[in-house]
């Protein structure tokens, strides 16, 4: 079997690696289960430090899986973040592939 085999025989040789990451699933969930949320709700839900956020929030934009709008409450920075409609098909993508994954585990 080549190693071409292997990626076609095994639905995880095809998941989201983006998504997949601990804290950018954290991320996409809050994200695909509410319209919007700023970024210090978030912060607070996931328990990441305002770097480690940051940072992968980043990546998420960058593949334009997330919008990030920033504005001003009052003169407080207020950072809004939404799912993209490429964010909400990738992320509907990765969990009809991880549902297909465990459904085809054996009962133990």
């Amino acid at each position: 079997m080549t190693s071409d085999d292997l990626e076609k025989a095994h639905p995880l040789s095809n998941i989201d690696k983006l998504i997949h990451e601990p804290a950018r699933l954290m991320v996409m969930i809050h994200l695909y289960m509410i319209d919007s949320a700023d970024f210090l709700f978030l912060m607070r839900q996931s328990g990441l430090t305002e770097g480690n956020l940051s940072s992968h929030l980043g990546k998420l934009e960058k593949a334009e899986y997330v919008a990030v709008e920033k504005s001003f409450v009052g003169k407080r920075p207020h950072t809004l973040l939404r799912l993209t409609e490429t964010g909400r098909t990738a992320f509907q993508q990765y969990h009809q592939l991880m549902k297909q994954v465990f459904d085809e585990l054996p009962e133990a």
